[in-house]
């Protein structure tokens, strides 16, 4: 009779094998690690607007604000991913945010654009676009121009 040889191990099961951990922690490994990696890192990047003092101040001005509620609703929230930029220098800095805010009526988008001098954030544009009618809500207080 002759004696049949059967294969290792490894060599019936090296294509699931290799990719999965068959050099140390695996390809899959690497890439899954890549992947959360760059997931991580760009959520932690989006919370820093997210919990910015700029942001934080637009979100209170728009629940306030009679004409945003009335458009979006109650319960507003910051949803997604905020777009654009924050530089901070010590007690000087700049601002250009805009992310979804949505509420129980509809969607918009919250819009931040500001500069900070000597810690004190100054405004140059925040407002809420009501994304079904494309009107613009302004959040600045409104300064008296009769002298």
């Amino acid at each position: 009779m002759d004696d049949v040889k059967q294969k290792s191990w490894f060599k019936r099961n090296w294509m699931w094998a290799v990719p999965v951990g068959g050099c140390g922690c695996g390809c899959i490994g690497i890439i899954l690690l890549f992947v959360f990696g760059i997931g991580a890192a760009f959520f932690g990047f989006s919370k820093v607007f997210d919990t910015s003092e700029p942001v934080k101040y637009a979100l209170e001005q728009a629940k306030k604000n009679p004409e945003v509620v009335a458009a979006l609703g109650d319960n507003l929230t910051l949803t997604g991913v905020s777009n654009g930029n924050i530089s901070l220098n010590n007690k000087d800095g700049e601002i250009d945010v805009s992310q979804q805010i949505i509420g129980s009526k509809g969607i918009g988008t919250l819009v931040v654009k500001g500069i900070k001098v000597n810690g004190k954030w100054v405004y140059e544009d925040l407002y809420i676009l009501i994304r079904n009618t494309q009107e613009q809500i302004n959040l600045l207080p409104k300064i008296l121009e009769s002298i």
